[in-house]
C-alpha cells in the first residue's frame, strides 16, 4: 500500500480489503482497490480506474457507516443500515440496498430523494480536474498510471462501458437471484440461455422470449469478451451467474461447459477473494427434470453452488391467479428435490421462491406452511425460502409496505427454514 498526500487530496494506491465475503455490521470491502480522499468523501475504485464506492465525511452525509456503490451496469445503490437487527431479520445481511431504480423493496428509506446523497454521485466527477493538475507534475509511475485511468473513466465512459457488458453477454440482467447477496451482488455474468418456460402473467422482470439454449460458441465468445471487459479488475472477482431466468434447464452439457471455461479463463485460483461461488436460476420443471449426474459434477467443482428456483405457490388457486402454467403438485416435487439435493450435496444450496403480499388468495399461505413443515431437518441451515412482494397499485403506499414487513416477520416465526424477503436487483 502506497499513499500520497496533495493539498486537499490523499491518495492511496493498493489498499487490501477482505479476502472472503462475510456478514458484518460495519463497512466492509473486499479484495484490492485504490482510494481518493478529500474533507467531504471517500472515492473508492476499483482496479480499473472505475469509480466504486462513495463514502460521505461530513455531518450531512446522512450516518457514517453507510455508503454508496457503483455497479459495472452503470447504477447507484446506497447500503442503508438501518435497523441492523431489523434489517438482518429481513434481508439476512445487514446492510439493505436501495436501489436508484424500480424495483419491489418494501423499505420507506429514500436516500436518493437526500441532496447530499445526489450530489455525491456526481461529485467524485469533480476531482477529475484536480487530478489532471497533478498529471503535470513528476510522479511515480504507478500513481501516474492510476490517474490516467481514473481521468479516463468519466461519466459518459462509465456509461459507454456498461452498455458494452450488455452487448458482451447480449442484453441487460433483469434480475440477480437473491442468493446473490452472499457476494454483495458481484457476479460475473454467462448467457447460457435466453428466455423462460412458463412467460408467468405476474412477472415484470422476464424476457417474454421463449427459452432458447445459447450455443457454445457463444458462451466462449462471451467469456473472452467477459475477460476483456473486466481487465484488470478481474481477480477482484470470485463468483459467476449463469443466467437468463432458467439456466437449469440448459441442461448438463451447458452448464459444465459454461462453468469450465469460465473457471480457466478467469483464473478464479489467482481471485483476491477465496471461495468461489457459481449462482442460477431454476424452474420447478427444470428441477424435477435435471439428470442426477449434473448435481454429481456442481459438487465437484471448486466452487459452491447456489441454484434458486421459483415456485411461487403451492395453492392450485393462486397459480391460476399469477398465471403460472404449473400444478401445485408439481411445485411440491420440486420443493421436494430441492430438500433432497441439499441434504445430500455438501457443495450445492438450493433456495425457493414464494410470492408474498396482501391481494394473494386466502389459500397461499396455509399452502406454504403445508409445504414446508414437518419435512425439513431443523439442524440444517441449508435451502433458505425467500419471499418476493407483490407490489401493485393497493400496496405502493408506505403504510401497506409496512403491513408487509410485519406479516413478513409473522411467516418468517413459523418457517423451518432460514426466510428472507427478495429484492429484485439487476446488473
Amino acid at each position: 500500500m502506497e499513499s500520497y498526500e496533495f493539498e486537499n487530496l490523499t491518495i492511496t494506491l493498493d489498499k487490501e480489503g477482505a479476502s472472503s465475503f462475510s456478514k458484518v455490521s460495519y463497512p466492509i470491502r473486499y479484495g484490492r482497490f485504490a482510494e481518493i480522499k478529500t474533507p467531504d468523501f471517500v472515492f473508492q475504485y476499483n482496479l480499473n480506474g472505475e469509480i466504486k464506492y462513495v463514502q460521505g465525511r461530513a455531518r450531512r452525509w446522512p450516518h457514517p457507516a453507510e455508503w454508496l456503490k457503483r455497479t459495472v451496469g452503470d447504477d447507484w445503490i446506497y447500503y442503508s443500515s438501518g435497523d441492523y437487527k431489523g434489517v438482518f431479520e429481513v434481508m439476512g445481511e445487514y446492510y439493505f440496498p436501495c436501489l436508484s431504480y424500480s424495483t419491489n423493496s418494501v423499505f420507506s428509506e429514500k436516500p436518493f430523494e437526500n441532496e447530499t446523497v445526489i450530489a455525491a454521485t456526481r461529485r467524485w466527477e469533480t476531482v477529475i480536474p484536480e487530478l489532471k493538475g497533478l498529471t503535470s507534475r513528476p510522479l511515480p509511475a504507478n500513481l501516474k498510471d492510476f490517474l490516467t485511468r481514473v481521468i479516463e473513466n468519466d461519466a459518459p465512459r462509465l456509461k459507454s462501458r456498461s452498455r458494452r457488458l450488455h452487448r458482451i453477454i447480449g442484453r441487460r440482467v433483469t434480475v440477480l437471484p437473491p442468493d446473490t447477496r452472499h457476494v454483495d451482488y458481484d457476479v460475473i455474468p454467462i448467457m447460457v440461455a435466453d428466455g423462460c418456460l412458463y412467460k408467468c402473467g405476474f412477472c415484470r422482470v422476464k424476457s417474454g422470449r421463449d427459452f432458447t439454449p445459447r450455443t457454445q460458441r457463444d458462451i466462449l465468445k462471451q467469456i473472452r469478451g467477459l475477460k476483456a471487459f473486466y481487465g484488470k479488475d478481474l481477480p477482484n472477482y470470485n463468483s459467476l451467474f449463469l443466467g437468463e431466468h432458467d439456466a437449469l434447464r440448459a441442461g448438463q452439457d451447458m452448464i459444465v461447459f459454461a462453468i469450465e471455461e469460465a473457471y480457466r479463463h478467469f483464473e478464479f485460483e489467482k481471485s483476491y477473494i477465496r471461495a468461489p461461488s457459481l449462482f442460477l436460476f431454476g424452474s420447478a420443471d427444470s428441477m424435477i427434470d435435471s439428470k442426477e449426474t449434473l448435481f454429481e459434477l456442481l459438487n465437484s467443482f471448486p466452487l459452491s453452488t447456489y441454484i434458486n428456483v421459483g415456485l411461487e405457490s403451492g395453492d392450485p388457486t393462486t397459480l391460476a391467479v399469477l398465471r403460472k402454467p404449473i400444478s401445485a403438485e408439481k411445485v411440491r416435487h420440486a420443493f421436494t428435490r430441492m430438500l433432497d439435493i441439499n441434504r445430500r450435496y455438501e457443495k450445492i444450496e438450493v433456495t425457493a421462491n414464494f410470492v408474498f403480499g396482501s391481494e394473494l388468495p386466502v389459500g397461499h399461505l396455509p399452502s406454504l406452511f403445508h409445504l414446508t413443515q414437518g419435512k425439513i431437518n431443523p439442524l440444517s441451515a441449508k435451502g433458505a425460502i425467500y419471499l418476493s412482494p407483490l407490489i401493485g397499485v393497493k400496496t405502493k403506499t408506505e403504510g401497506s409496505k409496512r403491513e408487509i414487513v410485519r406479516r413478513f416477520k409473522e411467516v418468517k416465526v413459523h418457517s423451518p427454514l432460514p426466510t428472507y424477503l427478495y429484492l429484485i436487483q439487476r446488473l
